[in-house]
């Protein structure tokens, strides 16, 4: 891939989900570092005040590479996300933009 595209993961979270996720925290970083070390997850990180759901970006050639995540993520397999959604994302100022 020459130039960067960026794509954001949104989730919603389900209620409880502060309570629910200790048991699946260990899989999902598990599952994001790894993304991370491919190149494919550039940052992440949850939505607060309040905790209501979570922004991943993602660089790749389609929207696949977040998709392929959330479908994999223990967090949506497990019902602690109740929505998730990918879209492109256009980056013009900061590192990795894309060209004009």
């Amino acid at each position: 891939m020459t130039d960067p595209v960026h794509w954001l993961l949104l989730y919603d979270f389900a209620e409880g989900y502060m309570e629910r996720r200790q048991q699946y925290r260990e899989q999902h970083l598990a599952l994001a570092n790894d993304a991370v070390e491919r190149g494919e997850m550039v940052m992440a990180g949850a939505l607060v005040d309040p905790v209501d759901g979570a922004a991943l970006v993602f660089r790749g050639p389609d929207e696949s590479v977040a998709a392929r995540f959330a479908e994999a993520d223990p967090y949506v397999i497990n019902g602690l996300v109740t929505q998730w959604r990918v879209r492109r994302w256009r980056v013009v100022v900061g590192p990795d933009p894309e060209p004009p």
